[in-house]
């Protein structure tokens, strides 16, 4: 079974909610972004990783605005579930962009990245959060050979549409809203879940913004 739900931000006592301790070794959790837990290295940073890399089940996530992506960039890539993720520790990966899984029966899209050109916001700033063409062209690739069909994209941010929803404005959006909005089009799919503006909100028929809720994937 598929859990879902929002940034972490490095917090371990999420980890204590009562849907998530019921997890199973055939279960997978994934995150929506600031995943939070690789962040500056240190040695407690390190050890939490180990601990929830020995959890029964997969613990895997997109890259959002809180994450280090200079960081990450330092762990392995492996084969993972028919796609390519970067293994972090034990059972946590994270999932890169552009790539599809076979997670629990589903086809999961994943592309990670943010919006947080804000300093003041978010505290660190990567350019590294804005797709760049390859990213782009990759994650049109893959849903092209799949004839465009996915059953769950996982993001940070939403589409520009979506956003524009949230906000209740005609904000600027970046290049990676515009591309979503591109995504959104050429691809048919059942759930997009992603966790940028840290709600708990379905926005119908088919989007998820998650923050604190886990949502279960039938």
């Amino acid at each position: 079974m598929i859990f879902v739900t929002g940034d972490m931000h490095g917090d371990f006592s999420r980890f204590q909610n009562p849907a998530l301790k019921k997890l199973r070794e055939s279960d997978v959790l994934m995150v929506c972004g600031d995943f939070g837990f690789v962040w500056d290295g240190s040695p407690k940073e390190q050890k939490l990783l180990k601990k929830i890399g020995k959890r029964k089940h997969d613990t895997v996530f997109v890259e959002g605005c809180h994450d280090n992506y200079d960081l990450l960039e330092t762990f392995p890539k492996v084969a993972y579930r028919g796609g390519t993720a970067r293994k972090i520790s034990g059972n946590v990966y994270q999932l890169l962009r552009g790539e599809c899984y076979g997670i629990c029966g589903k086809k999961v899209f994943a592309f990670g990245g943010g919006d947080s050109s804000n300093e003041q916001e978010c505290g660190r700033f990567s350019l590294a959060e804005q797709p760049s063409e390859e990213d782009e062209q990759h994650g049109a690739d893959t849903l092209r050979a799949l004839r465009g069909k996915v059953d769950i994209i996982l993001t940070h941010e939403p589409p520009a549409m979506i956003r524009r929803f949230l906000l209740m404005d005609d904000a600027d959006t970046s290049a990676i809203h515009r591309y979503f909005d591109y995504l959104a089009r050429q691809c048919s799919f059942d759930y997009w879940f992603f966790g940028r503006y840290h709600i708990d909100r379905v926005i119908p028929p088919r989007y998820y913004a998650l923050f604190r809720d886990v949502y279960k994937v039938e």
